[in-house]
């Protein structure tokens, strides 16, 4: 919608606009003969003609180059591009014109001049002379031609500063239509203003470094916690010609405000040390050290003067956990946590102090609990766009950006025309040169709109810029050097900026915020996972010696599960959660009891071992191992039918903790095992056994006695005969000398080599 001040005083001379109608008219008239010459009405024609051309959409045209984006009055206007004639007949006498003129008046004239696809005698510009074009003889179907059209600047017809209109027009003509016809047109803006404007916008450009979580929360065991990566693509990025290099490469010699997400640079600093990739079911060392060590020095480097905001760590979805995650328990502090975590992470990489003070809702799109979650994590500042950030007023001008939205809390709401511009495929040149002279006259044009109210415009670009996109920007950015109607400002400086009291500071309804946004977000079931994760990291960092070693690598990834990157990747993002819980409970349960079989109990009193084995590399500790009983005859530690005892146990080792107990009577009880922390939550799985009761009775005993005393008896009995015997051979002379007894006969069988039966027998 154009703005309601889109217009501009000063116009072209009265001679100039005579100029221009002539030459308007006149190149209308070969057009005019050919619709003469069509057959009067009811004349019957010689033979069925082919398919018409379709006017000035037959020929695309592409302009890939304008240089210099901004001229000035010395300079030589060079334009190239491409031609590629989409009908379906050969076009003779092809003529390539430059067209320039007339002035726009405002920011909604240079948006509806974009628009126009078609020719429009006189409303298109005028072409600047036949001595600035190129002929083609013939332009086959479906062929393309490239082109160069030069013009000293001096020659355009340029008078006062402001936008004017660029056009590149071919002209032909084909078998079907044989006069000259405009056949294809393709417009841009070319900015004038020669010299430095006493009135300048002041103009802030974020500049994101935001990438998609690629670390796991799974670290091998040794001292440096190698991490593990879900992928490597990362260092794709990094690599010369990446994204994330062109980003730090560009915006290296831009004033830009660079806003960044921790996340990516603990992500890289992890990766330019020893570190592992996910392949499979297994891992591969990972090989691209060097790439990540020579991005962080180029960052580093970059930033040392220059101004960084910190988004919180892993630039998790405000909207999301506004919509749909806040009444999760523990969703708040998540985020919270990541904001706490931002300047640190910032600090000991880049080692420059950051500003954390500001939130970034997806799009710039806001409604009033996205700002309340915002604040709750510590911004005072929340950047919006004006798409969603509407004004209810009509203002003639475009208002500063800085708004105030009650609560000490600033809206910096950046402009949507400027900050869209560059959304889509800038790789094609074509479509990146529009978008850079777009940008260039908005800019100019917004200036202009009230040259004696300098105020203060944000362009948030596109989040997660492609390389073309980055590209693309700079190249924006580069037209604007000189300051002739802009001048640079951090993000930081434009929220202080005094506001506009005209400008709307009433924060959108949650019914305005966009429905295809919303349909993006996170899942309230995410932020369900995500509790169930953090609460058994809870139970498991209670049990640990080195508690660091596994909360930090999975506190951070619990921050990567509410990434502002997962939206319209919802798959990806349930993997992602899922593998988190999944190498979660494979730690915890490393601590775990082992199977015990059936005990059996020969007395009224006995000790039963029950071990617990910690795989972990690190030891355990404030565990609590409980045995309950279903049968109350049988006690543990004289305290009735439950027990519990301490557990500590050094990493990669068992322990065995022994109960006491006793019973009053035979029979079977089932005994349940479990571990607690010290807090009461239960960890891991139970284990169960049977406990079988074999007590020998007073009466058993008294049999038992009287039998041994018979044995004893019968052995004494025997003895003296066998006595009485040989001293009587001895007195009658018949024996050589004492009898010697044979070895006495085993009381026991062999041990057997059989697996022994079920269950386990515990003795007094």
């Amino acid at each position: 919608m154009a703005e309601a001040a889109d217009f501009q005083g000063t116009r072209p001379s009265p001679a100039r606009r005579w100029l221009r109608r002539t030459a308007s008219a006149v190149l209308g008239a070969p057009l005019l003969a050919g619709l003469l010459a069509v057959p009067a009405a009811g004349a019957a024609p010689a033979a069925e003609p082919a398919k018409a051309p379709t006017g000035s959409r037959t020929v695309a045209v592409s302009l890939n180059t304008l240089s210099p984006s901004v001229p000035t009055e010395d300079d030589t206007l060079t334009v190239s591009g491409t031609l590629t004639n989409k009908g379906k007949e050969t076009i003779s006498s092809a003529e390539v014109d430059l067209r320039v003129g007339p002035r726009l008046s405002g920011r909604g004239e240079v948006d509806d001049a974009s628009k126009r696809s078609a020719y429009v005698p006189g409303v298109d510009p005028v072409t600047v002379g036949d001595k600035y074009t190129v002929k083609f003889p013939k332009l086959a179907k479906g062929i393309s031609q490239d082109f160069t059209l030069t013009v000293p600047v001096d020659k355009l017809g340029l008078d006062d500063p402001g936008v004017y209109q660029l056009g590149v027009s071919v002209s032909g003509r084909t078998t079907t239509a044989p006069y000259e016809q405009v056949l294809g047109i393709e417009r841009s803006f070319l900015p004038w203003q020669p010299e430095a404007s006493d009135s300048r916008t002041k103009l802030t450009f974020l500049w994101p470094l935001i990438a998609s979580p690629h670390v796991t929360a799974e670290t091998r065991s040794d001292e440096q916690q190698t991490p593990v990566f879900t992928d490597d693509e990362l260092a794709k990025e990094l690599a010369p010609g990446g994204r994330l290099e062109q980003m730090v490469s560009l915006g290296s010699r831009l004033p830009v405000t660079w806003v960044v997400d921790p996340d990516l640079l603990a992500s890289v600093a992890a990766m330019a040390g020893k570190y592992e990739v996910e392949s499979g079911d297994t891992t591969v060392p990972g090989k691209n050290q060097a790439v990540a060590k020579q991005w962080l020095t180029a960052l580093e480097k970059v930033v040392e003067d220059g101004k960084v905001i910190a988004l919180p760590f892993a630039d998790p979805d405000l909207a999301s956990i506004a919509h749909r995650g806040k009444n999760v328990s523990g969703t708040l502090s998540h985020l919270q946590n990541a904001s706490a975590v931002a300047a640190t992470t910032v600090e000991t990489i880049l080692h420059v102090k950051p500003s954390t003070d500001f939130a970034w809702p997806v799009n710039g799109a806001v409604d009033s609990s996205i700002v309340d979650v915002a604040t709750s994590a510590g911004a005072h500042n929340v950047i919006a766009r004006s798409d969603s950030f509407r004004e209810t007023t009509e203002l003639p001008y475009t208002p500063t950006a800085a708004r105030p939205i009650g609560g000490g809390t600033t809206a910096v709401v950046a402009d949507a025309r400027l900050s869209t511009l560059f959304d889509g495929d800038m790789s094609r040149a074509g479509s990146s040169t529009r978008a850079v002279q777009k940008f260039l006259a908005q800019t100019l044009a917004l200036t202009e709109q009230t040259p004696d109210n300098e105020r203060s415009i944000v362009v948030a670009p596109p989040r997660m810029p492609t390389a073309a996109q980055a590209q693309t920007m700079a190249r924006a950015l580069e037209g604007l050097a000189g300051n002739r109607w802009t001048q640079p400002l951090d993000l930081a400086a434009a929220a202080e900026v005094k506001p506009d009291p005209r400008a709307t500071s009433k924060v959108p309804r949650a019914a305005a915020y966009p429905k295809k946004l919303r349909a993006q977000e996170l899942p309230t079931q995410a932020f369900q996972d995500i509790r169930t994760t953090q609460g058994s990291l809870d139970s498991f960092e209670t049990i640990l010696t080195q508690p660091e070693r596994v909360v930090t690598p999975f506190g951070n990834a619990v921050n990567r599960s509410m990434s502002t990157s997962w939206r319209g990747r919802s798959l990806e993002a349930q993997q992602y959660r899922d593998a988190v819980r999944d190498y979660l409970q494979s730690l915890t349960s490393e601590v775990q009891l082992i199977e015990k079989s059936d005990v059996t109990l020969s007395g009224r009193s006995a000790t039963i071992p029950v071990t617990v084995q910690n795989k972990l590399v690190q030891g355990v500790d404030r565990l609590v191992l409980r045995l309950t009983s279903d049968n109350i005859r049988l006690k543990f530690n004289d305290d009735g039918s439950m027990a519990e005892l301490p557990v500590r146990i050094a990493g990669g080792h068992s322990q065995s903790v022994k109960f006491d107990t006793a019973t009053s009577a035979n029979g079977r009880a089932q005994v349940t095992a479990r571990l607690y922390t010290e807090d009461g939550t239960q960890y891991g799985e139970e284990m169960t056994f049977t406990v079988k009761v074999s007590e020998v009775t007073p009466t058993v005993l008294l049999v038992i006695a009287g039998g041994l005393l018979l044995l004893v008896l019968a052995g004494i009995r025997m003895y003296s005969h066998r006595k009485r015997t040989v001293a009587s051979d001895t007195a009658d002379g018949n024996g050589d000398g004492p009898e010697q007894p044979s070895d006495p006969t085993p009381d026991t069988g062999p041990e057997s080599g059989a697996p022994s039966g079920t269950g386990e027998k515990v003795d007094r």
